[in-house]
């Protein structure tokens, strides 16, 4: 190892501080050289390494009675019955996406795909959640919300994977860093569950998949441990190009592979390529591996190699494999014509040695790699002044209730998503109960009858104004929706948008956000079984709203039952169920009117609100309730539109004002329901839990009174309004 060393200079443009630097040489006992500085570089990335927010997510609550893998695997899993395991996790692909939106948002959706089959489970849905700019003003925000979605379209619908559900929200405090978000959910048997700890001293490490080239050198792992500034475009070359033919093929291998019993344990090469993944292995298993980059199959011949071990080419596999099984694991892979060779091997010496041929071209402990990048504390700190400008005005002041109400259905937050997902697949597989715009969570029948639902929320706008209290609003949101089908929430996955974690200001808004969520799924019992952190999501105008998304998987016993949202009879009775106390406060309303973002949103009742889901929950699960659907944007008065378009019927309702009609119609808060029956069903209903008789499914007008206020809107006139998306892609 002759060769230049790298300097001082080099490791900056690589990420790393001085302080970090300094540190890697004194793990080493010498400056790095070219390989191991791009290891380290990359291991102690913000993407990789999560040094500024560890201490904050080792406060979430991860146990539970269903929860049968947690995080530090690829994916988490809940018991679902029967011997089988549900798996789901959400990741990010935000900085990829905003530099190449339609290979930044595929690769993305393989990325978490692979995570799904790695621990052993077939992916069967995907849900996606999309952040972008003021798509009304903006035609970058346009063309990334195009490509992005043609992106999730094309790897889910050509892999076979469906794309069941998923929101998308238009700010403009993400024009300049879009968020694209990809959950997934798998289904395999326990028995079959993988772990990712590398075992076995002579053990053979083997890659499978698709050919290793410099497409996504230095890629998501450092795309998403900076702020993206101008002249960003030079970084187009580092996202990674997918392939989701060649997944499908690595997906049916591995599945095979892993049913015959032939690996040890399997990770999948992201962010980081074959550092991340070998090194983590060797980590989980307090183990050393060795590995020859000269025989990884190469897409391109000349690679250097730390070139070769930081590549993040998709669609590739890491495992261990006993070495009486290796022509048998490379047989498997040649039926399913995917590339495999033998690399490396187990070791006990607790380091990561890489060679090139015979030479050695990088020696590095494992614990120093993975265990000892420097984990640092937040400085959070509440700004003094509001970071984000107030919204163009788009209502005028002198609207009344009803065009306020055809104004806010078809704004972009809450107007129908369907040109976008109509572009995905919702029924391969032939799983899908509940599809989008049918209810409120998307369901999919399991083998015995009983259903698995799966949702996914956020909401920036209200998280911005209160990170506590928005962030609770959120994943109260996930479980309502559970409840609006049937479903008991079995676990919670997160994903956390933020800003520069090193801003105070961006440190205070992280640490309220996962306080609410501990407490939020502490009282809703459905712990955190995985989920990913993407910070630095800001630019020179600031950074983005702080948002968390949740994603949550709930079990019904019978999928037969499972709830919808649409009003199903003429002549049925309306309710209105929950703690619903409606706040005009960041809601959808305010941002119309063009309001600066409130200091703060009233408090929530968590236990009120449960005590509602569960009411609804079981109510749905007897068949008391025939429709249910929960309030958020847009308050009651678009709750009820939403129900009415959902079935074409509509409905004459009469809500108490409570001395505010704009707040009681308009309003925002977590825990009212919309729910709809027969007027025995419902009175028995009511015996239950508090509920308020508001009026009955009729005709093809929705008509609300709420004190002297009235809203008299045709169906048609609502239907026109809610399509406005549409009319933005003609």
């Amino acid at each position: 190892m002759s060769e230049q060393l790298p300097t001082l200079k080099d490791a900056l443009a690589l990420g790393l501080t001085e302080a970090e630097y300094d540190l890697v040489c004194e793990k080493q006992g010498s400056p790095p050289n070219q390989v191991e500085l791009a290891m380290y570089s990359l291991l102690w990335s913000e993407h990789c390494a999560y040094k500024h927010s560890k201490k904050l997510l080792v406060t979430l609550p991860t146990e539970g009675p269903a929860v049968v893998m947690g995080p530090g695997e690829n994916a988490g899993a809940v018991d679902v019955g029967d011997g089988l395991i549900c798996a789901f996790k959400v990741e990010s692909h935000n900085h990829p996406s905003a530099v190449e939106p339609f290979q930044g948002a595929a690769t993305g959706v393989g990325g978490i795909l692979r995570d799904i089959f790695a621990i052993g489970a077939r992916p069967i849905a995907i849900l996606d959640s999309l952040r972008f700019g003021d798509i009304e003003e903006s035609e970058r925000s346009r063309y990334l919300l195009e490509h992005a979605v043609a992106g999730i379209g094309h790897y889910g619908n050509s892999i076979g994977v469906p794309t069941v559900g998923g929101e998308v929200y238009f700010e403009a405090a993400y024009e300049k860093n879009c968020l694209v978000n990809a959950m997934a959910l798998g289904l395999g048997p326990r028995e079959q569950l993988m772990r990712s700890a590398a075992a076995g001293v002579g053990n053979v490490v083997l890659i499978y998949g698709a050919s290793t080239g410099r497409d996504g050198i230095g890629g998501a792992s450092v795309l998403a441990s900076a702020e993206l500034g101008e002249g960003d475009d030079d970084k187009r070359p580092t996202v990674q190009v997918g392939d989701p033919f060649e997944e499908k093929k690595l997906m049916e291998c591995s599945l095979e592979l892993l049913e015959l019993g032939l690996i040890v344990s399997l990770q999948d090469l992201g962010a980081a390529g074959l550092t991340s993944s070998a090194c983590e292995m060797a980590s989980k298993g307090e183990v050393g591996i060795d590995i020859d980059v000269r025989k990884v199959p190469l897409r391109e011949a000349d690679m250097e190699p730390f070139e070769i071990m930081v590549s993040e080419s998709q669609e590739r596999m890491l495992c261990v494999i006993e070495p009486k099984d290796v022509e048998a694991v490379r047989a498997i892979c040649d039926k399913w014509e995917v590339s495999s060779a033998a690399i490396g091997e187990v070791t006990d010496t607790r380091l990561m040695r890489i060679y090139s041929d015979d030479e050695l071209v990088g020696e590095m402990p494992v614990e120093a790699l993975v265990d000892d990048c420097p984990i640092y504390d937040l400085a959070p700190q509440k700004p003094e002044e509001q970071l984000y400008d107030a919204p163009p005005v788009r209502l005028d002041a002198s609207a009344g209730f009803g065009d306020a109400l055809v104004a806010l259905v078809g704004s972009p937050n809450i107007s129908s998503r369907r040109p976008l997902f109509e572009q995905y697949d919702p029924i391969v597989q032939s799983r899908t109960v509940r599809r989008p715009e049918q209810a409120d969570a998307a369901v999919l029948i399991l083998p015995n009858g009983s259903a698995l639902a799966a949702s996914i929320d956020g909401n920036g706008r209200r998280v911005a104004a209160d990170p506590y209290r928005g962030t609770l609003g959120v994943v109260l949101e996930c479980a309502s929706n559970l409840a609006c089908v049937g479903a008991q929430p079995l676990g919670t996955t997160n994903n956390l948008n933020f800003g520069n974690p090193e801003k105070p200001h961006v440190a205070w808004q992280l640490t309220e956000a996962v306080r609410a969520i501990a407490d939020a799924c502490t009282a809703l019992e459905a712990p955190i079984v995985g989920g990913n952190v993407s910070l630095y999501n800001e630019g020179a105008s600031g950074p983005i709203y702080p948002t968390p998304v949740i994603g949550m998987v709930g079990l019904l016993p019978d999928a037969s039952r499972a709830g919808r949202l649409g009003f199903v009879e003429e002549g049925e009775t309306i309710a209105l169920v929950g703690p619903f106390k409606p706040s005009l406060a960041a809601s959808e309303l305010s941002k119309l009117r063009g309001e600066p973002l409130p200091d703060g949103l009233p408090d929530i009742d968590i236990e009120a609100v449960r005590a509602a889901q569960i009411a609804v929950r079981d109510a749905v699960r007897e068949g008391l309730i025939d429709s249910a659907h929960d309030i958020a944007e847009g308050g009651v008065a678009v709750a009820l539109a939403e129900c009415a378009l959902a079935a074409s019927l509509g409905a004459s309702v009469t809500i108490d004002d409570n001395g505010d009609a704009w707040q009681a119609l308009f309003g925002e808060a977590p825990g009212g329901f919309i729910v709809c029956g027969h007027a025995t069903a419902i009175a028995q209903f009511s015996e239950r839990t508090d509920l308020t008789v508001i009026g009955k499914v009729t005709g093809s007008e929705l008509r609300i009174e709420a004190g002297s206020a009235l809203i008299e809107v045709g169906l048609d006139e609502l239907r026109t309004s809610h399509r406005a998306l549409e009319e933005l892609f003609q």
